[in-house]
């Protein structure tokens, strides 16, 4: 795609990373995470509220994942033409209506829809935000950039959490979900003004991909993206860490009851917390030089910490681990996603736009088998086996990063020759 010294991607790659965009699509995500998982928070006020069982009204969060995990990659190979900005404003105009109806919500059917509705809404925004983030900055530091989107997850997880909590539990479940809607309002008005529109990704370097376009043309934009070189492995990364991660996180608390440690569960979530805010600074600063070794490191990290947590409850060796495993998980989702826009950027914007549609789909995917898998296994096997299990899915994590990763490629995700994609695992 040519551009102009007019153009607003042009004039972001002169004078570096355009941080009041890039903060505007970090509280995007922001919002996304907090509300996915703020009902856990607010579950017995919801129950209370509405008449229900804790049972039913956790599927609150199950109905969320269920909306972003089936919509995901259907509506961005659906909208690949459109314009990134308008979308991204019409994902979060949704997902302000949605949280809305779930704030004002007279039942339990009507909250769910609400639930499902931003689901949806959040899928669609999660399959663009990181490439938009990639689009806007300078080459050179699509990396970055996509680290400092993606602090609002830990952000949302150490501290929207807590604060949705305390809304709710002083002025009511409503409350939260309501202030989650005006800081949405502020959000849409923020990314209207300060973050730069881009083109249509289907469109971009057709002229420089006409031919390859042309015999991949009876191809779906779904099976042009998987067979990219190294998309499926990367794919496959995410779907065994992201469900190792899931399996031990969901049942910590009664891992921690077991190992005696009940009392300290908010102050070991919140070591974990601050060990994935290092996690992610670090991460911001070295993933566009050093993506493969990174992520190497992150399973290296993860799975020690889970087998340590596997073969003893040891309380020294328990608070050690929280730190290892949150320094490990903590850049996990900017290193995935650099990764996927990489390797799909090898064919086109699209490609890269589809990829990010896969990898959410499975993050969430593997969120929702996680913890019905962990529960099992607790009920059966008890929170030994919940560790080993989330040890050794961190531990295939860690062959297909070092086996299927190619150093050359992974090392910089500057452009890179056909040869070199060859020599990451498809």
């Amino acid at each position: 795609m040519t551009t102009t010294p007019s153009d607003p991607q042009s004039r972001t790659r002169q004078v570096g990373l355009p941080w009041s965009a890039l903060l505007a699509l970090g509280t995007a995500v922001f919002i996304t995470s907090l509300t996915e998982t703020l009902p856990a928070g607010v579950l017995p006020e919801i129950s209370a509220s509405l008449g229900t069982s804790s049972g039913a009204t956790g599927q609150a969060v199950t109905v969320y994942a269920a909306g972003t995990a089936l919509t995901a990659i259907p509506l961005a190979t659906a909208t690949a033409s459109v314009p990134r900005k308008p979308l991204l404003l019409g994902a979060m105009a949704v997902f302000l209506v949605a949280n809305t109806l779930t704030a004002v919500a007279p039942g339990y059917t009507v909250m769910l829809a609400g639930r499902f509705l931003a689901g949806v809404a959040a899928g669609l925004a999660w399959a663009i935000l990181a490439g938009y983030a990639r689009r806007i900055a300078p080459a050179g530091l699509e990396g970055r950039a996509i680290a400092v989107a993606m602090t609002g997850i830990p952000v949302a997880l150490s501290l929207g959490v807590p604060a949705g909590t305390l809304i709710g539990e002083q002025v009511g479940w409503r409350a939260a979900f309501g202030a989650v809607s005006l800081v949405t309002l502020a959000v849409i008005g923020w990314i209207s003004v300060s973050v730069p529109g881009v083109g249509q990704p289907a469109r971009e370097k057709a002229d420089a991909n006409r031919s390859d376009l042309g015999r991949e043309s009876a191809k779906s934009p779904l099976r042009q993206t998987l067979a990219v070189p190294g998309v499926v492995a990367i794919m496959v990364t995410v779907t065994t860490f992201v469900l190792g991660h899931t399996i031990m996180y969901a049942y910590i608390a009664p891992y921690l009851q077991h190992a005696g440690l009940g009392s300290a569960t908010d102050a070991v979530l919140l070591v974990f917390g601050a060990a994935c805010l290092v996690s992610i600074w670090y991460v911001g600063r070295h993933v566009d030089r050093r993506l493969r070794v990174l992520m190497v490191i992150g399973a290296l990290l993860f799975t020690f910490a889970t087998a340590a947590l596997a073969v003893t409850t040891t309380h020294a060796i328990v608070w050690v681990a929280a730190v290892l495993w949150g320094l490990g998980w903590g850049g996990a989702p900017t290193l995935l996603q650099t990764a996927a826009g990489q390797a799909g950027m090898r064919r086109s914007s699209a490609a890269a736009d589809t990829a990010q549609a896969v990898l959410v789909t499975l993050w969430n995917a593997a969120m929702t088998l996680g913890g019905m898998i962990g529960g099992l296994l607790l009920q059966s096997s008890g929170v030994t086996a919940v560790a080993m299990s989330a040890a050794a899915l961190g531990a295939v994590s860690l062959l297909i990063v070092g086996k299927c990763y190619s150093p050359s490629v992974l090392s910089s995700p500057v452009a890179t020759t056909a040869h070199q994609s060859s020599q990451v695992c498809s």
